[in-house]
């Protein structure tokens, strides 16, 4: 039974109060903002004239014919002045010739037009023993000249030498496939006509005549552990150097454009290996090679030649 003194401690008890309204939802909390991207440092790359010039500097080129617009502009020449460029050497040296990709810290000579000169050839052989390449600018050059050829017999023909027209037939803008092309199709036993522009040269230069029967390889163009890749298109890249695997698959199939086309070109051979990456079986390496580069045309034996050696280069590198 209740008593009195617990009814009346009852009623002292403190009303009861109503339940607080529901806060309001949290806002969510805000994410944490990403942090910019590390600025890379401004690109600045020297360069001179390959027969002798005060030195300047260049930046802001995404390819091949930009930088060969900013060399111009610094030494106030026209771009198409310009037939090639080589890395870390002043002299024309193949080997040394500037690709896709060019070291951070590489000095870069520009090879200009000198005197132009024409030679008659008679094609006595179905080959002429020229290896041809391009500049990525309109102008098709001799890489290599093979010992014993045809060409080898003609003193004034010189690697370096850029083929300005064929038969008075100008092939300015024309890709070194098609200038090889257009070699290789020219009737046996009937004379011809190479009109040629050397690079102006210095004089401890003069004279020199260099050509080679075997097929070296390619040097090592970049310094220091990234180069920045130039690209037909789209921006430039900085990346890291080529890996040992990379580099050996890159001169097999640059060895196999000089043997099938009489071209070298060490920026095709690479993007050539960088299309095996993506792919798992020739046939599928074919069609991609046909997405990429269709414009060569590759023969289909050649296609299987080219995944042969970079599967070689593979297991030869581990």
């Amino acid at each position: 039974m209740e008593t009195t003194a617990a009814r009346e401690a009852r009623g002292a008890e403190a009303p009861r109060l109503p339940a607080p309204p529901p806060s309001p939802a949290e806002p969510p909390a805000a994410s944490p903002t990403p942090a910019a991207p590390r600025a890379r440092p401004r690109l600045i790359f020297r360069t001179q004239l390959a027969h002798g010039s005060p030195t300047g500097k260049i930046e802001g080129f995404t390819n091949v014919r930009e930088l060969y617009a900013k060399i111009a502009e610094a030494f106030g020449i026209a771009p198409t002045e310009i037939l090639f460029c080589t890395l870390n050497s002043h002299k024309v040296d193949m080997q040394k010739l500037l690709g896709g990709q060019i070291g951070l810290e590489d000095f870069i000579f520009a090879h200009v037009r000198g005197e132009t000169k024409e030679v008659e050839v008679t094609k006595t052989e179905d080959a002429l023993g020229l290896t041809i390449t391009d500049n990525g600018a309109g102008y098709a050059f001799i890489k290599r000249i093979k010992e014993g050829s045809i060409i080898n017999r003609i003193e004034a023909v010189c690697v370096g030498d850029s083929i300005e027209a064929i038969n008075d037939h100008s092939i300015v803008g024309c890709r070194h496939y098609e200038v090889a092309k257009m070699l290789r199709e020219l009737p046996k036993s009937q004379p011809f006509t190479l009109r040629l522009v050397q690079p102006k040269r210095a004089f401890d230069m003069i004279g020199q005549r260099s050509r080679s029967s075997k097929c070296p390889t390619e040097a090592k163009v970049s310094s220091g552990r990234e180069t920045l890749r130039l690209r037909s298109g789209g921006a430039a890249t900085v990346e890291e150097v080529p890996s040992e695997f990379e580099e050996e698959a890159s001169r097999r199939v640059d060895d196999l454009l000089e043997s099938y086309m009489g071209i070298r070109d060490p920026e095709l051979a690479s993007t050539m290996v960088e299309t095996s990456k993506k792919t798992v079986s020739v046939q599928e390496f074919a069609r991609h090679l046909d997405s990429v580069l269709g414009e060569f045309a590759f023969p289909d034996e050649f296609v299987v030649e080219v995944w042969a050696a970079i599967g070689e280069a593979r297991e030869a590198c581990g």
